[in-house]
Order: C-alpha cells, then sequence, then structure tokens
C-alpha cells in the first residue's frame, strides 16, 4: 500500500518545521508528505534525503486546502492520512495504520487515539506534546479496542483513496472549517466502519495561533451543526448536543474567560448564528464577512 500524508498549514512556518523533523522519525515512512499551504510564505525550507516532501498552494481555508491536495494525491495513493500540523503522531504510527488497512477490509476510515490534546486547554508546546508521547507510549494496553464514530477527528484520520470518487470537503464551511471532518468522513460510511484504534497514538499540540477570531468562531459553532444536519451529514442530536454544549460553555466562562480563548467573542458569534437560523439564513461562508 502507498501512503501520502497531508498537511494543511497556515502561518505556523516553525511548526511545520518540528512537526517534519518528528514525522521523519516514522517506522514505516510516508511514500509522500504533501503540505498544502496558501502560498510560499508559509512553508519552511526543509530537505530530507529520507522523505519525499512537496508542496501545493491555492485558495485559503481548511476545506479548500484539503481539497487542493487531495486532487494532487487520490490517484497515486491507496491511503490517504490528514495531520494537523500540530499532530505528533508516534514512532509506530504509519505501520500500524497500515496494517490495521491490510487487515480489516471493512475499514472505512480511522483515527488514532489522542493521548493529550492541548485544544482543550492553553495548548501544549513541542517539548511537552513529545514527553506526553513518550509517556503514552509507556501507559499504552496491551489489548486493542476498536470504537466506532459517526465521524473522525481531523487533526488525524485516514480513508481509502478508492472510496472517496467525486466527494470532497464542503467548501462552504469556510475559514477554519469547523466540523468538516464530520461532514467529510460520515459520507464514507457507505463504505465500511468508521473506527478509532487504541494502538494508534498521537498527541495534539492545539496550538492557538492561526485560528478565526471568536466572533467568527462563535458563529460556526451554531451555524455549521445546523448545516450539516439539514445537509443530512450530522445526527440531529449529536448537532444539537454540540450547540448546546458550546453555548453553555460560552454563557458561563463569558464572566471569567480564559486568557486563551475569546469566550464573549465566541458568545457574539453563538448570539448572531442563532439569529440567522432563526430568520433561516443558513450559511456557514458568512463568517468571510465578518
Amino acid at each position: 500500500m502507498k501512503l501520502a500524508v497531508i498537511v494543511p498549514t497556515h502561518g505556523r512556518r516553525e511548526l511545520v518545521l518540528d512537526f517534519l523533523r518528528h514525522l521523519e522519525k516514522q517506522h514505516r515512512l510516508p511514500d509522500e508528505v504533501i503540505i498544502s499551504a496558501p502560498d510560499e510564505s508559509h512553508i519552511p525550507p526543509y530537505r530530507s534525503e529520507r522523505m519525499q516532501v512537496t508542496h501545493v498552494f491555492g485558495r485559503r481555508g481548511l476545506a479548500a486546502q484539503r481539497n487542493q491536495a487531495l486532487h494532487q494525491a487520490l490517484d497515486h495513493f491507496d491511503i490517504i492520512t490528514f495531520f494537523d500540523d500540530d499532530f505528533l503522531p508516534a514512532p509506530d504510527y504509519l505501520d500500524v495504520l497500515l496494517n490495521a488497512f491490510k487487515e480489516n477490509s471493512d475499514y472505512s476510515v480511522i483515527m488514532g487515539s489522542v493521548a493529550a490534546d492541548g485544544a482543550r486547554g492553553t495548548g501544549l508546546s513541542f517539548q511537552e506534546g513529545l514527553s506526553a508521547l513518550q509517556t503514552s507510549h509507556r501507559m499504552r494496553p496491551a489489548r486493542v479496542s476498536v470504537i466506532e464514530h459517526p465521524g473522525a477527528y481531523g487533526c488525524n484520520m485516514s480513508f481509502r483513496s478508492k472510496q472517496v470518487g467525486t466527494l470532497r470537503f464542503d467548501e462552504r464551511l469556510a475559514l477554519y472549517g469547523w466540523q468538516e471532518d464530520i461532514d467529510f468522513t460520515s459520507q464514507l460510511r457507505r463504505h465500511g466502519r468508521i473506527v478509532q484504534l487504541s494502538n494508534l497514538v498521537g498527541v495534539h499540540l492545539g496550538i492557538k495561533s492561526g485560528k478565526v477570531s471568536g466572533v467568527r468562531f462563535g458563529y460556526s459553532q451554531v451555524v455549521n451543526p445546523i448545516y450539516l444536519i439539514r445537509k443530512g451529514t450530522m445526527g440531529v442530536r449529536f448537532g444539537v448536543n454540540l450547540i448546546g454544549r458550546n453555548l453553555i460553555a460560552n454563557l458561563a466562562r463569558s464572566f471569567k474567560p480564559e486568557p486563551y480563548i475569546d469566550r464573549r467573542g465566541r458568545l457574539q458569534g453563538n448570539i448572531l448564528g442563532i439569529c440567522h437560523v432563526m430568520t433561516g439564513r443558513i450559511e456557514p461562508e458568512h463568517i468571510l464577512k465578518l
């Protein structure tokens, strides 16, 4: 099986460089790494004798950048793996991944277990991420557990190229994209199972730079799930719970917000999104005007 790793990035040159150096330590190297960015200014100088790294440039936005790289990769590789530029896979990640696809023909989408997720807090430094990865390796259970999911977490997700066909990431989910991973991978369920494997491990640093504004993100927290529910790629209960949890968190914490999250901006975006939904205006791309 030939495998390509695709890494969308924006405004994180140094982080991409650290990521590539880390990826080069994989027991089984990818056949190609494709960095997808708006232009060359987002790409660090990097040369490797062991790993082929190419670039694709074009429209800004996570969904658009994913699609640009997919266009380049689909006809040449059996497996496509998407990593965030702040995701650190364990050294055996790609080896375990390919074995899982080879041994389980009913697996359509695979994602790993996130041993530590900085996105849930202040974020992790690169060294903190490496330390968490080492700790997770020592504590990894001997028995592999397989968990079914409605869709994959975009920081690390893999699928079979032949099953993609004309499916692409929805570019109406503009900029940060939020829930574009669930939208895309849930549509691959018709080909097989979407699973999370306990022996496939990585750490998500959750770096805060390069994200959209609080108002824009808050708007997406409401409008994107409603859009996907209407589209049929997100369950009603899942989507409503997602909106409710975020709205309650933003409201409760807006009185004493965390220094690393714009809770008041998110709440403002939530309210605007609710107003638009109530008037029948369900336009995820409206964040481009905010």
